[in-house]
């Protein structure tokens, strides 16, 4: 049987799709959501995300992860997920693919500082961003912008979405991947399954990263309750990983048995939830009044413990945030050079502000899609090379 065949009735099965906003003729060899994973795969905005940065700056060391790697590891996360629970795979990893297309340079310190520049404007927030770059940034085909993508995989793009920005995207599109916020909906199991396994991949390789890069350490991480407990098992189990020759392979294992608890724990709990609700179709889960795929309630304890912890420890280490001081200060001066500049940006982007010259809400809007689609050291040598400052080396 096929993959599609195998689907569970609350899938989103491709052939129901809500469709594309501008209609295309079938493949003969992919479905709809096939081809959304492949289209994303070779959009630019993918290829930038690999000096994009996770939580180390892209020039910090080779190792650590990018936002590219992490959407790999994510989409592979979701898929593990998928299967059990007779979800649409491929949707899962359209959406795990996709969802960090809009970030700026330098994380969540450089989008914190481009809401700040456009705060007068709308704002700045990656998920509306993503969705721009799918839907409009990207400019690949003849007769459409974007990567005019399933109404699924955008949906699940849009994972969060203030009332402000759904009522403007539903004037736009009525009834499309906004309307769900404002009428109290959930998005398919898809989408939720996507948002948990970004969650799930980022606490764990941050663990990974942070010891790596030596801000946190083992003994540090004896007071998180989810990664202490594997890791004493391991040490139960493999005696001879106390030899401090054999750190990385102790830490490696009681990270991977720390994501299998968790990937077993949101398969129980959903299972156990969809039999609960009786759910089954795909308008049922919308409609239903609570997230189905989800962790129980004593592994979301635990998550987010771990989550406080790598906050404190690690986002917050004094080495993190000079780094991202200095980030945040590149980013604000390029948005403010570029906005009393913006024949200074590249060609395309200086045709719309040329075209925006009149309206300054539409000219910011130009230059924050300029400076987010940046990658780290893009930002940097522009920063550089317009200043004459060297704030990141």
């Amino acid at each position: 049987m096929s993959a599609v065949e195998l689907l569970a009735p609350w899938a989103c099965h491709p052939a129901a799709t809500r469709g594309r906003r501008h209609p295309e003729a079938p493949t003969p060899t992919r479905n709809d959501h096939q081809r959304d994973r492949d289209r994303i795969v070779h959009s630019s905005a993918f290829r930038r995300l690999v000096y994009k940065t996770q939580v180390f700056v892209n020039h910090e060391g080779d190792l650590f992860r990018t936002r590219l790697t992490h959407s790999l590891e994510v989409a592979q996360m979701g898929r593990s997920i998928a299967r059990p629970l007779g979800l649409n795979e491929d949707l899962v990893e359209a959406i795990c693919l996709a969802h960090d297309l809009g970030h700026t340079p330098f994380g969540h310190a450089g989008q914190d500082t481009l809401n700040d520049c456009m705060r007068e404007w709308g704002g700045f927030e990656h998920n509306l961003q993503s969705l721009r770059v799918v839907d409009r940034l990207e400019e690949r085909y003849p007769d459409f912008d974007g990567l005019n993508l399933t109404f699924e995989t955008r949906e699940g793009i849009l994972k969060h979405c203030s009332q402000r920005n759904a009522q403007l995207l539903d004037a736009q599109e009525p009834g499309g991947v906004a309307a769900r916020f404002l009428r109290g909906e959930q998005p398919g199991l898809e989408a939720q399954l996507a948002n948990l396994a970004d969650a799930i991949a980022y606490n764990a390789h941050d663990v990974d990263d942070g010891v790596r890069s030596g801000l946190i350490t083992l003994e540090q991480l004896q007071t998180v309750p989810l990664f202490a407990r594997h890791y004493q098992q391991v040490l139960h189990d493999h005696p001879h990983l106390h030899a401090p020759d054999h750190s990385r392979r102790l830490l490696y294992e009681s990270i991977r048995r720390m994501l299998s608890a968790q990937v077993y724990d949101v398969i129980a709990t959903t299972q156990a939830q969809l039999a609960a609700t009786g759910v089954t179709t795909v308008d049922g889960v919308r409609q239903c009044g609570q997230r189905l795929v989800a962790f129980s309630a004593d592994m979301h304890r635990q998550s987010q413990a771990l989550k406080t912890f790598l906050l404190h420890q690690l986002y917050r280490h004094p080495q993190v945030m000079h780094t991202m001081g200095a980030a945040q200060q590149v980013v604000r001066e390029l948005f403010a050079y570029y906005l009393e500049q913006p024949q200074a940006m590249k060609p395309r982007f200086a045709q719309r502000a040329a075209r925006a010259a009149d309206n300054q809400a539409a000219l910011a809007r130009v230059v924050a899609d300029f400076v987010a689609g940046m990658t780290d050291r893009y930002a940097a040598s522009e920063h550089q090379r317009l200043t004459g400052q060297t704030l990141l080396a």
